[in-house]
């Protein structure tokens, strides 16, 4: 009988099983190193607005307490956006004939909004709440990285689940409480913005280094060698009544 494959054949077929065998996996982690890049995920990629606000000028240069614009963070699952009329009661007064305010001002002028691109948005089957993160003291430069020190805003982290669960999992490690004389006696909602206060007053020098790292927007929650940081958040877990082993229940997050 005729040989049918030639000996080169055995070559071709080891070839192509070692192609497929590193070719699948190569291409199964390069889809999710994308996946997981700022070219999907847009983290640290400016956004672009009808009006190029400011967070370092306004919050840092300024002082402005982030609730004068967010008004409903404290309250509300949704942290709010300002209306005109919030921006008119400084520009009324100042910078009134910038040209880079003018969407500003035909905003106030017609009573039509200005249409801000959202830099944050959980899909439709994601429930968060800010009332219920800044109500047990989780500081916003936590999830929304170093907003104090943006010029034009941009997504401080993924916001992927499995980054969220990061937390649900161990609070322990991104509890925080300031035992400072400027801390005393806050409540924790009242400490996460007291760090902004503390940065303007005293500057960064006299921050403690989780404060430090919070301004920075590099704060990824306390490491495993940290254990007086971690002894710490387990009291304020026990304290602050967060009920660990529903956090990472799928029902907490999703409808």
């Amino acid at each position: 009988m005729a040989q049918i494959f030639k000996p080169s054949a055995n070559s071709i077929t080891q070839v192509g099983l070692l192609s497929v065998a590193i070719g699948v996996p190569t291409l199964w982690l390069g889809i999710a190193g994308l996946s997981r890049s700022p070219a999907n995920t847009k983290v640290q990629v400016p956004k672009n607005q009808p009006v190029p606000f400011s967070h370092q000028h306004h919050t840092w240069e300024l002082g402005i307490d982030c609730r004068y614009c967010h008004t409903s963070v404290e309250k509300s699952s949704y942290a709010g956006l300002p209306a005109t009329e919030t921006c008119m009661s400084c520009h009324s007064q100042i910078w009134t004939n910038s040209p880079l305010l003018e969407p500003i001002r035909q905003s106030y002028e017609t009573g039509m909004p200005i249409q801000w691109n959202l830099v944050n948005k959980v899909p439709d089957f994601v429930h968060f709440n800010h009332s219920i993160h800044v109500d047990r003291g989780i500081n916003c430069n936590t999830c929304h990285g170093a907003v104090n020190q943006m010029h034009i805003t941009y997504k401080g982290n993924s916001f992927q689940m499995a980054w969220c669960l990061q937390c649900h999992r161990a609070p322990e490690r991104y509890l925080y409480k300031d035992d400072s004389a400027s801390g005393k006696g806050l409540t924790p909602r009242q400490q996460v913005f007291n760090v902004y206060w503390k940065l303007q007053e005293f500057g960064p020098a006299n921050l403690n280094d989780q404060e430090k790292d919070l301004v920075r927007g590099d704060y990824n929650g306390a490491q495993p060698w940290e254990q007086d940081k971690i002894a710490a958040g387990k009291k304020l877990v026990s304290e602050y009544g967060v009920k660990v082993q529903q956090l990472a229940d799928c029902s907490v997050c999703h409808y």
